[in-house]
């Protein structure tokens, strides 16, 4: 049966010397994975820039507290499906007859599909639909991060998953800024599109004019179709059964023959490694050297092992407590995202004497009314923010205090982040309310709260990555691991902005926008705690009949 898990293989967690980013082995494949994690995000960045002004467009009546309601609800619907599909969408990757690629691109369709869906939206439900379409068939997220985790050896992997970060922080930057800037283009490009324009005519572009919103949501679209056409032609299948199974067949073909096989059953259901699997035909001599499935992988998979770890065994300590952690810590950044979007677009607090008399450290209202333009810029900031960090800070300091201090200690600046947020409605603007908050001391208190946050975030989010690649109990269940990551952190980021808008409707009603903010920050607190008993491992831990010996027999030659 199954050797227990109790002599777990070394994990050193500083890098070897040659490790880095000149001598990281196949950037092409990173490159597009890359990629497929900015388009991916991209699409939710931009919606967050014009999603509340798209959901009171559907019904101008609406009061700000069901407005709140609703933007958690429609942040959350895409997220809410993948709670579901993630470890379906992980279990597919591990089987030959999908494999890590078309997974991927079916992901990347699809949610391209959704995003058309809803820039046409005309209601609420209507964008929640096809928010919860999108969300169900994008399982993307574990796809690359189980190819990142193939490609390269384990010494690189804190480079290569900090690839992912830094591509949802570019998406962080670009996707607010241009999608406000598309919104309304009738009426922000008027000379092109608008009235007695190039374009328009007398009347104007009347799908611009009818759908205001739509412009983005279709560039969106268009990034998502790209990125899926440049994984057809460039990138590599890296799990052997299924290159195995594939065999000579052309990348169209492949994909044709992953999304029909997964419905009918395979006799190979075995976990090849990749010494048993013959290099497709289009390969040269120089991609079997660069095979995204390095020399490296053999190692890690004995030559005569054809197992597969069953499902019921990956539940192992280590799992559940990074899973644990992984779920709180995505619920308050889930939260924060939504809280975030929601106090910038909410209406400035009151200066009259009856509201000031009655505020309080712990009891005032308000937001800072920007438009969404400027939220696209503040978003910016974010993304700006965290990039310097990742591509500056995070290695050097990764390489002197080691992953697991960085993760614990990044995890404490949350709390503070989030109990300072709602203070930023009484710094002193230019503009009385109800304008826009605008000067010095708002943009300043901004930077302070998102340097906190995007700090921390920089820090744990590719430790949680790395975190949860390394506690797969055996290399042949690591897509579904990472399938199952996905759908706990789906579900923390669909409870969270739920639940934080549910927090933020009853807060407004009170009189106290910081209540929301706090409630996040208490959890956030939790999740410090809980961090302490995640431990980094090896990726290996339990060993399937003949296992050992024949890893020690590979150890022996080499």
């Amino acid at each position: 049966m199954y050797s227990k898990p109790t002599n777990p293989i070394p994990v050193v967690e500083k890098k070897p010397a040659d490790a880095s980013w000149a001598t990281i082995p196949n950037k092409d494949q990173l490159a597009i994975l890359a990629l497929s994690r900015l388009v991916d995000f991209w699409q939710m960045a931009s919606l967050q820039s014009y999603m509340i002004h798209q959901l009171r467009s559907f019904d101008p009546m609406l009061p700000e507290a069901t407005i709140s309601h609703q933007a958690g609800i429609l942040q959350g619907s895409f997220t809410a499906a993948q709670i579901v599909t993630s470890i379906l969408w992980g279990r597919a990757a591990d089987k030959p007859a999908l494999g890590r690629k078309n997974v991927l691109l079916i992901g990347l369709i699809g949610t391209g599909i959704s995003c058309i869906g809803v820039g046409f939206a005309e209601t609420f439900w209507q964008a929640t639909l096809w928010r919860m379409l999108g969300g169900a068939i994008n399982g993307t997220v574990g796809a690359a991060r189980t190819i990142v985790a193939e490609c390269v050896e384990k010494k690189y992997h804190s480079r290569a998953f900090l690839l992912l970060p830094v591509a949802f922080n570019v998406a962080n930057i670009l996707g607010p800024v241009v999608g406000g800037l598309l919104v309304h283009p009738a009426t922000t490009f008027s000379s092109k599109f608008g009235q007695n324009s190039i374009y328009g005519g007398a009347t104007g572009v009347a799908w611009m004019m009818k759908y205001p919103y739509a412009l983005p949501s279709l560039l969106s679209a268009f990034l998502l179709f790209s990125e899926a056409i440049l994984v057809i032609m460039c990138l590599r299948e890296t799990l052997p059964t299924a290159r195995l199974r594939q065999g000579k067949n052309s990348y169209t073909l492949e994909m044709w023959n992953g999304i029909t096989g997964i419905l009918r059953s395979s006799k190979f259901q075995s976990y090849l490694p990749l010494e048993s699997s013959p290099a497709p035909c289009h390969q040269d001599e120089e991609d079997k050297l660069e095979s995204p499935v390095s020399a490296h992988y053999d190692k890690m998979h004995p030559p005569k092992s054809a197992q597969i770890l069953h499902f019921k065994r990956i539940w192992t300590s280590n799992v559940l407590h990074t899973l644990l952690t992984i779920a709180i810590f995505d619920f308050h950044m889930g939260a924060f995202s939504s809280l975030w979007v929601i106090f910038l677009s909410t209406s400035r607090p009151s200066t009259t004497s009856s509201t000031l008399s009655k505020r309080t450290p712990f009891q005032f209202a308000g937001g800072l009314a920007f438009r969404p333009p400027t939220i696209g810029a503040s978003l910016a900031i974010l993304g700006l923010v965290g990039l310097a960090m990742q591509l500056l800070l995070y290695p050097a300091a990764n390489a002197r205090y080691g992953l697991m201090r960085c993760f614990r200690l990044s995890l404490f600046l949350f709390p503070a982040a989030y109990a300072l947020a709602p203070y930023l409605s009484l710094l002193p603007s230019s503009t009385p309310p109800p304008g826009p908050a605008a000067g010095f001391w708002i943009w300043a208190g901004m930077c302070v709260v998102l340097t906190f946050q995007v700090a921390a975030r920089t820090f744990a989010l590719p430790a949680s990555i790395i975190l949860l690649n390394n506690s797969s109990p055996h290399p042949s269940v690591l897509a579904t691991i990472h399938g199952v990551g996905q759908s706990v952190s789906t579900a923390g980021r669909t409870i969270g902005p739920i639940v934080a808008g549910y927090w933020n409707g009853m807060g407004l009603k009170k009189g106290s926008v910081g209540l929301a903010w706090w409630a996040v920050a208490g959890v956030s607190a939790i999740g410090c705690v809980g961090s302490f008993w995640v431990r980094n491992g090896s990726g290996h831990e339990i060993f399937l009949p003949g296992e050992r010996e024949e890893m020690e027999k590979m150890e022996k030659k080499n």
